[in-house]
């Protein structure tokens, strides 16, 4: 018996030391395929990060943003090309295929469920950080933006030059083209004019054989998928032609905050009303989270923040919210004007300094993280909220965010791009929570806690599907393994991030990715 067991041990040392020379021997061979490739003009070797460089775990942790896939038991890339012109994407892709490779592909690094750096098979980064030039041209009120540019980057160099324009997105500035784009991103002019998406005109990609589109050769379908179906599962995005859209030369913010021991409730109930239809140049945020009462000695209460930018003076601000929104009780003091450049500074958290710190491309700092997003399509009743704000109060970490709807949103049609949450939205859900502890126990506590908010949240949020929005990436509505079952796997949440729009992306991509080469743990599969 324990000559078996002595035998059956050195069996398995054997194999793996077999397994191991194997892999490495193709780990060798993918990495020699990508020298291969290289032109003499542009040699690869210099984008290439192997764990041997001293630079490869700084070039990696760069542009984590959730803490929670930077622990050293995180699954770590074979290498990290950090591609320096499309030569070096074209040998990224042939040499993948060629040695059946998983590719993950990064611009900012914001997913928040790591899809974009970590996978549990063998795997290499294709990093874009370094395709991020910018070329505005206001004339044409057009500018060109690589898809490794920062949100940050593209509003200084637009503000650059022109100061009465801007662009629809994200009020992160540290957030990549790439995946904000791919994603269907949003900010808060949406009710102005609409999705990030809704402003793309063109785009240039490489595709599964190596070739370089854009969107004439590309076609409209391909062109249609990658401006809101998750660019990566089509191919390799290198940059969008965007439509840059004009702002006034004055705009209005403010930022008001009511506990609910102080009748926030109310404000509450009148925000759900008319945040969605009120005037298109305001867009109203509101945030929720727990904090100790001013009224009761330890106790807790839910605070509620009302943090606003409207597309004019206070002057007309102040009269449309006095006749729409009079319970805020909204004064001249709590409004501030300033350019718009200057807006983008006051909606970060905690806001910038001066325009020059959009340029900074890493967060001033990182937490872990989980997040989970829905839509609300009826206001939610007085003894909604009030169950919401117990709820809160007993979870006590977990943040609920509102983002009104109404305005463009509602008249783009849900299929004019795969993001399908137009008409009928009144508004999107996030549920974040933050935390400082390290380790999968403290993970699990509080991805639990946020799990329970969610799941408490379900009688007054969108059904059949219970939707959610790709670029709030939750692991939660499932994983494709991409194996047999990959359609069914991806139907579960496909359906939910994308709606009647899914089998259109789906047979996109069946026609352009056959292989399903492009994938990840959430991305587009083909047809069984």
């Amino acid at each position: 018996m324990l000559r078996s067991n002595m035998f059956a041990l050195l069996l398995v040392f054997l194999l793996s030391i077999s397994w191991e020379a194997t892999s490495d021997l193709a780990h060798e061979n993918f990495l020699q395929c990508l020298l291969n490739h290289s032109q003499l003009t542009y040699p690869i070797s210099t984008a290439i990060y192997t764990p041997k460089n001293e630079s490869y775990s700084y070039v990696l942790q760069s542009y984590i943003r959730n803490l929670r896939f930077n622990m050293s038991t995180t699954p770590k890339p074979l290498l990290i090309l950090t591609a320096l012109r499309e030569s070096h994407v074209q040998a990224a892709i042939s040499c993948a295929r060629e040695h059946n490779l998983q590719m993950k592909i990064r611009s900012g690094g914001h997913d928040y469920e790591g899809v974009s750096s970590v996978s549990d098979v063998p795997f290499f980064v294709l990093d874009m950080f370094n395709f991020r030039s910018i070329d505005v041209d206001v004339a044409s009120e057009t500018a060109w933006i690589q898809v490794g540019a920062t949100l940050g980057e593209v509003y200084y160099r637009i503000s650059e030059k022109s100061k009465a324009h801007g662009f629809p997105a994200s009020v992160e500035p540290t957030v990549g083209v790439g995946g904000h784009f791919g994603g269907g991103g949003y900010g808060n002019m949406m009710r102005k004019y609409g999705l990030s998406v809704d402003n793309i005109i063109d785009a240039k990609m490489v595709d599964v054989n190596g070739r370089l589109l854009v969107r004439k050769s590309m076609g409209e379908d391909l062109f249609w998928a990658i401006t809101g179906g998750g660019g990566s599962s089509f191919g390799v995005v290198l940059a969008y032609k965007i439509n840059i859209v004009r702002v006034p030369e004055v705009v209005t913010v403010f930022l008001v905050r009511r506990n609910v021991d102080q009748n926030a409730t109310d404000i509450v109930e009148q925000w759900q009303q008319v945040a969605y239809n009120i005037d298109d140049d305001l867009f109203i945020r509101l945030t929720m989270n727990v904090v100790n009462s001013t009224t009761r000695i330890s106790e807790k209460t839910v605070r509620t923040t009302f943090r606003a930018l409207f597309l004019g003076d206070s002057e007309r601000l102040l009269s449309i919210m006095n006749a729409s929104f009079p319970k805020l009780g909204l004064l001249r003091s709590d409004c501030t004007e300033m350019s718009w450049l200057e807006s983008v500074l006051f909606w970060t958290d905690p806001p910038l300094g001066t325009p020059t710190d959009l340029l900074r491309r890493t967060p001033p700092s990182l937490v872990h993280f989980k997040r989970k997003s829905d839509y609300v399509q009826k206001p939610i009743p007085r003894d909604g909220l009030e169950g919401i704000w117990k709820k809160m109060i007993e979870l006590q970490v977990p943040q609920l965010t509102f983002n009104p709807y109404g305005g463009k949103m509602w008249e783009i049609p849900a299929t004019e791009r795969p993001f399908p949450h137009r008409a009928g939205n009144l508004w999107k859900v996030q549920y974040a929570t933050d935390w400082n502890e390290s380790g999968q126990e403290k993970a699990n506590y509080y991805i639990d806690l946020t799990r329970q908010l969610y799941s408490y949240m379900t009688p007054f949020v969108s059904k059949n599907p219970r939707q959610a929005f790709l670029n709030y990436r939750d692991l939660d509505l499932g994983i494709n393994h991409n194996g047999k079952e990959s359609y069914l796997e991806g139907r579960v949440y496909g359906i939910k991030y994308f709606q009647e729009n899914f089998n259109r992306l789906v047979k996109i991509k069946t026609k352009v990715d056959p292989g399903n080469f492009f994938r990840n743990e959430q991305s587009i599969p083909t047809f069984p």
